[in-house]
């Protein structure tokens, strides 16, 4: 038996000012998305902004259904949508923001495990890692510098 540590390296900004410019606007567009998301059951809205290589921004936020699992996340709706409409273009950086209707979130809320999966699909596809920014509403923003620091053990097409 054989035992292995893995690590996992993540920067934290105490707020988003401490953002670099170009990442303030991505998380102000992903904020402005969430505004928009479709929570009627959770109250729970999500949005995300991807920058892709050509400069594009696409946006994603959650959509809900009463049927629960019929849903869908912002992170997944915004890297489908880049991958219909942008096949080509790689995504550089991606920015998360979540708010609660029910109490302030000040901790940063990190892309579920379905996302974690599609982020990963993603990175492995365009063979370069995505930077991962996430915020609540207010307070700290967390970086990812790779999929690999949220998903150490990821399941890829090489385990099929």
């Amino acid at each position: 038996m054989k035992k292995i540590k893995i690590y996992s390296e993540i920067t934290v900004y105490n707020d988003v000012t401490e953002l670099p410019e170009n990442i303030q606007k991505l998380m102000a567009q992903a904020v402005a998305i969430r505004e928009m998301a479709y929570a009627p059951y959770s109250h729970f809205r999500v949005g995300a902004a991807l920058m892709l290589e050509n400069g594009i921004v696409v946006t994603g936020n959650n959509q809900e259904n009463a049927a629960y699992p019929s849903g869908m996340c912002a992170e997944r709706v915004a890297i489908w949508a880049a991958g219909s409409q942008y096949p080509d273009q790689k995504i550089l950086q991606m920015a998360i923001t979540a708010r609660s209707e029910n109490h302030k979130l000040d901790q940063p809320i990190p892309p579920c495990g379905a996302c974690r999966q599609a982020i990963a699909e993603y990175e492995i596809k365009q063979d370069q890692n995505i930077e991962i920014y996430f915020m609540g509403e207010i307070g700290k923003v967390y970086k990812s510098d790779s999929l690999n620091d949220l998903l150490p053990l990821i399941f890829d097409s090489s385990n099929l």
